[in-house]
């Protein structure tokens, strides 16, 4: 085993590609400490940062991190909000913002090959070039990347139409542990052989192995869209309305919940004309074709909850200046106080208003603000807790409260994370909601393709020894 030495360990890499591959000054790892989780920075600097330009040096990096007993976490654009990105055992990050490669993008069969460190953002661009989707689009799709989306198996706001990013993984290119290649999946849209092993590190988190490439199922891109903002007097109003829309057998490509705080946080931020006496907003989009048929009944079914000050964008422009209030909550919710602790609970979509209305109960018990937001069509809820985590007792009252909405998530049929994974934020709680003998077996899993432990180390279990 190497000598645990930063200066070591960079030499070492040094030698084996490219200086300029390789950072490893103070000021410079310094920077990789922090994700974008607020609460916590790296127990430990990390000793190198690499930046890969192909797969072999992604393979020549395990190789060594491997027979050295070196860590080894990935980084794409480090918007992870549950410390999947810290260094917490120091070691190596990989940073694959050099491996933006698109191509074979095929018309014919609606498929594209992309590398790791691919911008969903302009990925999606490439893809509506041809006239082709990919759907998967998480609110900060403006820098997250393939490889950080396909770790933490990310879905975003048309989730509820179009499902998440592992229905469009046909196989992945991933490295192992030690270096070797695995590829997984077909170029097809069918595939009956074998084990879809592929499925397996979706969502992994970088535990089992290096997502370096995917194989990706695009759709025909929808012909148009439009977007209905609407207001409620009630959470319980807004939530249900959702249930009104299902029932009328429609399927938005999105529905979005904003709640009070949210609508005037936002409206602080970034001013908009959003009504922010009301207590609640939904933005709802539709696409495809008939969407004037869409539209009648859609907003049949929000009168019939008592909607108010509904309005239709039907330009690209009126639809974007919409959208842009949802996708700026994070950072309207960062101008009220330091810090922002954003959660990612999902439960039964029938028990969302339950879920909601807690969540605020156990906001108010422990005197914290929250600003809620989330995709309502999937269940899937994303409190904003603002504070300063530098006061001991917001710190302590936060603490407290996440074990509160994490244990009422557990009580209404939800889990723990929809779309934002487990890192070390949440790696304490997984034992009060996954099933003993599936943690047993997930366990054997990681210690299967990852025997030594040095694939993202503390992630997902914080219990496995290095």
């Amino acid at each position: 085993m190497l000598t645990k030495n930063s200066n070591s360990i960079a030499e070492g890499l040094k030698r084996l590609i490219s200086d300029e591959q390789v950072l490893s000054s103070k000021e410079e790892i310094t920077v990789y400490e922090q994700d974008a989780t607020n609460s916590k920075i790296s127990k430990q600097l990390p000793d190198a940062i690499v930046f890969p330009k192909t797969i072999v040096d992604v393979q020549t990096v395990l190789r060594y991190a491997s027979k050295h007993n070196i860590p080894v976490v990935c980084r794409g654009a480090g918007t992870n909000l549950v410390g999947g990105c810290l260094t917490d055992f120091g070691g190596i990050v990989l940073n694959f913002s050099k491996m933006t490669r698109i191509y074979d993008l095929n018309e014919t069969d609606m498929t594209v090959k992309a590398e790791a460190g691919v911008v969903l953002g302009n990925l999606l661009k490439e893809t509506e070039k041809v006239g082709l989707f990919f759907p998967v689009d998480p609110s900060n799709m403006a820098v997250s990347t393939l490889g950080g989306a396909i770790a933490q198996a990310s879905g975003g706001a048309k989730t509820f139409k179009y499902g998440s990013i592992k229905g469009y993984i046909l196989g992945l290119k991933v490295v192992t542990a030690d270096g070797e290649i695995i590829n997984t999946g077909s170029n097809t849209i069918k595939n009956s052989t074998g084990y879809h092993l592929e499925q397996l590190f979706i969502g992994s988190e970088g535990t089992l192995g290096v997502v370096v490439e995917a194989t990706l199922k695009l759709i025909p891109k929808p012909q148009e869209r439009r977007v209905i903002m609407a207001y409620f007097d009630s959470v319980s109003n807004a939530v249900n309305s959702v249930n009104e829309i299902i029932k009328a057998k429609l399927v938005p490509s999105a529905i979005e919940f904003m709640d009070k705080n949210s609508l005037v946080s936002v409206e602080n931020y970034n001013p908009n004309g959003l009504l922010t006496d009301k207590e609640a907003a939904l933005i709802i989009e539709t696409d495809g074709s008939d969407l004037d048929l869409q539209e009648e009944k859609i907003v049949s079914c929000l009168n019939s909850m008592n909607a108010v000050g509904i309005k239709i964008a039907k330009t690209e422009d009126e639809i974007e200046n919409i959208w842009k209030s949802r996708r700026a909550s994070f950072a309207a919710a960062a101008k009220i106080a330091p810090d922002v602790m954003t959660e990612d609970v999902i439960v039964p979509r029938s028990k969302l208003p339950d879920l909601v209305l807690g969540v605020r109960e156990i906001c108010d018990k422990y005197n914290l603000k929250v600003c809620m937001i989330g995709h309502v069509g999937d269940g899937n809820l994303h409190p904003q807790i603002v504070l300063n985590m530098e006061d001991d007792v917001q710190f302590k009252s936060y603490m407290a409260a996440k074990g509160e909405i994490y244990r009422l998530t557990s009580s209404l049929g939800g889990i723990l994370s929809a779309e934002h994974g487990i890192g070390s934020d949440k790696s304490a709680y997984m034992y009060d909601v996954i099933d003993k003998n599936l943690l047993l077996y997930m366990k054997k899993m990681k210690k299967m393709f990852d025997p030594k432990n040095i694939l993202n180390p503390g992630k997902v279990f914080n219990d496995i020894d290095r």
